[in-house]
């Protein structure tokens, strides 16, 4: 359990009688039998497609609390890999028979993006029931309606007629929706001849209709040519709601099978926001899930734990460009940087201050402060002025800060 008497803490690790597990957030292991009586801790969940909210607290005061950022770089490193891997077979083969008729899609398969915030979320979680005796669990989910959120109002059959109800094709929607008309010069350059342009790159962006726009040909070439600018903006993505609505029941089954000796439970967004008003709580994603494990009349923390989601590797896949003597490099690039026994994202001190290793130039460690701006005008340090202090916990950066900090 939580202790604010750091003096008895101090001693046991000096005679031996306790073990230091984890520097962030900072926790020991007892050595020797302690007969006692564990609180009932409960832990709210704050689920979310960019930030993960959780708040372990007892009937009396809040023990825990933290805010994890989660990836959303997954969906261009996929088609990153995509277009590596088919410029290659191009390359170096003048035919391939076709791989994927025979491959199948396993029961409950989800698409990368997908799965990395779901197992993100359960890695957020078991590091407080690791260090915590949870005994509930309390997950808020939410469920979407991406057509009604286009188009307030909709009843009835008018959810079969989608907004391209009546079209052949993606593009044709687009150039009916825009009038057949170009949106950048609207008809003064006097080419008929008009393309369908994608706002965002079509790796992150998708063919979706709120990402592509009418564009004359003389304007397209333009564009891409860097001598006009565009003004336009995408319409509203709908992303986050559909991740929500498929997270939903993957994080709530799995948390089901990983803790069965544990009282896992929903709750819904409206309940979690009428005791945040009531009770005069501010909106963030920590306080969201102090209401949803409902111990209102808690002792509210001051210090935040911040995590942040990172790879587990560097992959050289992604590089498109051999090193020099044209030898391709191993799919993963190794762990440590030069001779040292540091990795990426480990946290170190450097000149009185802590720093995330956030990369490496030939050999030599590239420094970012914990809050991820850069640290030093510099751009690598010596290894040996280095002092490490930790390595992240299952693909998370752990960092204390105060409340000023959110």
């Amino acid at each position: 359990m939580p202790t604010e008497r750091h003096g008895k803490v101090r001693r046991l690790l000096r005679e031996g009688r306790a073990a230091v597990v984890r520097r962030t957030p900072f926790t020991i292991r007892l050595l020797y039998e302690v007969p006692g009586f564990m609180q009932d801790v409960t832990l709210g969940v704050d689920a979310g497609s960019k930030t993960v909210g959780l708040s372990a607290s007892s009937e009396t005061k809040e023990l825990f609390r933290s805010e994890v950022t989660l990836r959303n770089d997954i969906v261009n490193l996929i088609s990153t890999r995509r277009e590596s891997r088919r410029t290659r077979r191009s390359r170096k083969f003048r035919y391939r028979a076709v791989r994927f008729d025979n491959r199948h899609k396993a029961k409950g398969w989800l698409a990368p993006s997908v799965k990395q915030k779901v197992d993100s979320h359960i890695r957020a979680i078991d590091l407080m029931c690791s260090i915590l005796p949870v005994r509930k669990i309390v997950v808020e989910v939410a469920q979407f309606d991406t057509q009604w959120i286009k188009n307030p109002g909709l009843t009835g059959t008018d959810y079969q007629h989608g907004e391209q109800f009546g079209f052949w094709n993606v593009r044709e929607y687009v150039l009916y929706r825009d009038g057949h008309q170009c949106q950048c010069c609207h008809g003064r350059s006097k080419d008929n001849i008009l393309n369908v342009h994608h706002i965002e790159s079509r790796k992150t962006g998708g063919d979706s209709p709120g990402n592509l726009i009418t564009l004359c040909e003389t304007c397209h070439k333009a564009y891409h040519k860097g001598e006009i600018k565009l003004s336009v903006k995408r319409l509203r993505s709908l992303r986050d709601a559909a991740f929500m609505s498929v997270m939903r029941w993957k994080v709530y089954d799995k948390l089901k099978a990983a803790y069965p000796e544990k009282d896992v439970r929903l709750t819904y967004g409206y309940l979690t926001k009428k005791k945040r008003i009531v009770n005069g709580i501010e909106k963030t994603h920590c306080t969201d899930a102090f209401c949803i494990a409902d111990n209102l009349r808690a002792k509210r923390l001051d210090d935040i734990t911040v995590g942040r989601c990172v790879p587990r590797h560097s992959r050289s896949l992604h590089v498109f460009v051999p090193t020099k003597g044209g030898k391709r490099r191993s799919a993963i690039a190794s762990h440590w940087i030069g001779k040292s026994r540091l990795q990426r994202f480990d946290t170190v001190r450097y000149e009185g201050k802590e720093c995330i290793i956030s990369g490496s130039t030939k050999g030599r460690p590239i420094l970012k402060n914990i809050d991820w701006t850069k640290a030093i005008p510099s751009p690598s340090v010596n290894s040996k002025t280095i002092k490490f202090l930790s390595r992240k916990h299952r693909s998370i950066i752990y960092q204390m800060f105060n409340k000023q900090y959110v």
